[in-house]
């Protein structure tokens, strides 16, 4: 054990060694890119169930884990000489840099905006930003450009396939809209989720699985355009939504562990009683 607190220095030669032929672990030789993924996907929803609880010493121990996917993937690619950990950081710290103009001045970490300076009004960037909504337009501005030289020129071209559907849907809509193509308010999106209701429950009538699929996709798609005018994230909503549930489920199970009953074994009657009952309780 060292005497003194390991760093990053220290996770790196660990990440090299256990990618050794020879002298390393045998799992983590095999694995690829493609590999680890489903890995990476489960350590990240792993550290926002930690966030949400409030766990923070979990937080902790999740972050971790959230950066050794990170060197894993710095190392793969170190080894078939894509990049590195340094040109990753590199790449990261020059585009933050490029990005915050309204904090670093000329692009150096230590330079400082004139605070007198105001953005608008033709202010070039990196004129002071005084507001959340400023600093996302810039932003948006810059991501463009990046798009452009990338010969990523439609709005959409940048928005990750192997997104989530619900985060990506929302994704789509954020950009279409600030192209201007987007509902002028709440109320139609309310309007739409009914009409494609009402086509859901006609495609059901008339048993075409295909075109009940359809209608179904679409009337999820306005559900997130509705929680994105509303100014609410739908994933945190929807995994809000699935904790309730399930804290009211495992309520169900603990009465009936209580009183010596099987849930599976109870009428709908009796199931919907103990749903009530766990509502009631919180």
């Amino acid at each position: 054990m060292s005497d003194s607190p390991y760093g990053l220095t220290d996770l790196l030669r660990i990440m090299e060694r256990l990618r050794d032929p020879e002298h390393g672990c045998p799992w983590d030789v095999q694995q690829t890119f493609q590999s680890i993924v489903p890995s990476t996907l489960e350590e990240c929803y792993e550290l926002a169930a930690a966030i949400e609880a409030g766990d923070y010493p979990h937080v902790e121990d999740e972050l971790g884990d959230v950066l050794f996917q990170v060197v894993f993937y710095a190392r793969l690619g170190q080894e078939r000489g894509f990049f590195s950990f340094d040109s990753v950081v590199h790449g990261l710290a020059e585009k933050l840099l490029r990005r915050h103009p309204h904090v670093f001045a000329g692009g150096a970490i230590e330079g400082i905006v004139d605070a007198n300076d105001k953005l608008g009004g033709g202010a070039a960037e990196g004129a002071s930003v005084k507001s959340a909504s400023a600093v996302k337009e810039q932003w948006e501005a810059i991501k463009s450009r990046e798009r452009a030289s990338r010969a990523q020129s439609g709005a959409l071209d940048d928005v990750p396939l192997a997104l989530p559907a619900l985060p990506r849907a929302q994704k789509l809509q954020k950009r279409a809209s600030r192209l201007g193509f987007d509902w002028p308010g709440v109320n139609p999106v309310l309007e739409k989720v009914d009409e494609e209701l009402r086509e859901l429950r006609e495609a059901m009538a008339q048993g075409d699985p295909k075109a009940t699929e359809e209608e179904l996709g679409d009337l999820l798609f306005t559900v997130v355009n509705l929680s994105r005018h509303l100014k609410i994230d739908a994933e945190t909503a929807l995994r809000h939504a699935s904790g309730k549930f399930e804290r009211r489920f495992r309520s169900m199970e603990a009465r009936c562990a209580r009183d010596g009953e099987a849930l599976e074994a109870l009428d709908a009657a009796a199931m919907e009683l103990l749903w009530e009952e766990a509502k009631a309780s919180e």
